[in-house]
């Protein structure tokens, strides 16, 4: 079964709706340029709220690699995902620095078009995230990317980001079959205030499942 990722978790609120609805990620932003971002200290609050079979996903962009350590070591975040420009060396290093803690790591890639998945087997990780290129976005378009994965060799299990809310998920998961997850944020929020609707976030896991 399609796994699922709900985004951009800022408030205990959040945190107990994803309790009651258990997606099997929920993700906290540290790019302090996000809307969504939250302080080391304000997601070890969240954390430990979450329900253990939950995983906590920490989403950075061109991060210190010490600060990004600190939390998986002390538990805060139980998976890495890497948002920005990060490359194969940046990745390497992360992975000597996490070398007593069993993190996985996931790299998000801005898919413009083929050639944008070109390059994954350079990328030592566990999985790849799909997200939708938008010039000097790093996520949070809101938008699809338009390009069938179905034909393309990816070497990890990967998740698709980008525009999916409730009305649109069956689809998306039925045309990629092979997708292991689905990741959300806009669209489980009420947008006229910018934060998570219990309602959306209900919907779509309903969805997906």
């Amino acid at each position: 079964m399609t796994k699922v990722k709900i985004c951009g978790l800022t408030r205990s609120e959040d945190i107990q709706c994803a309790n009651r609805v258990k997606p099997d990620f929920i993700g906290m932003v540290f790019y302090p340029k996000s809307k969504r971002a939250v302080t080391a200290k304000q997601a070890a609050q969240l954390k430990a709220q979450l329900a253990p079979n939950i995983k906590a996903v920490g989403v950075f962009v061109n991060a210190e690699i010490d600060f990004i350590t600190k939390l998986a070591q002390t538990g805060i975040i139980d998976v890495i995902q890497l948002h920005g420009d990060e490359d194969a060396d940046y990745i390497s290093k992360l992975h000597m620095k996490l070398a007593d803690v069993s993190t996985p790591i996931i790299k998000a890639i801005r898919v413009r078009d083929a050639e944008s998945l070109r390059t994954l087997e350079q990328y030592s990780v566990d999985f790849f995230l799909f997200d939708t290129y938008k010039p000097g976005l790093y996520g949070g378009t809101g938008e699809r990317f338009n390009l069938e994965l179905e034909n393309v060799n990816i070497p990890k299990p990967y998740f698709i980001a980008g525009g999916l809310d409730a009305s649109n998920v069956a689809q998306v998961i039925g045309d990629n079959p092979k997708a292991y997850a689905v990741d959300v944020s806009g669209g489980v929020e009420d947008s006229a205030i910018g934060l998570k609707d219990a309602q959306k976030m209900a919907d779509f896991v309903a969805q997906v499942r």
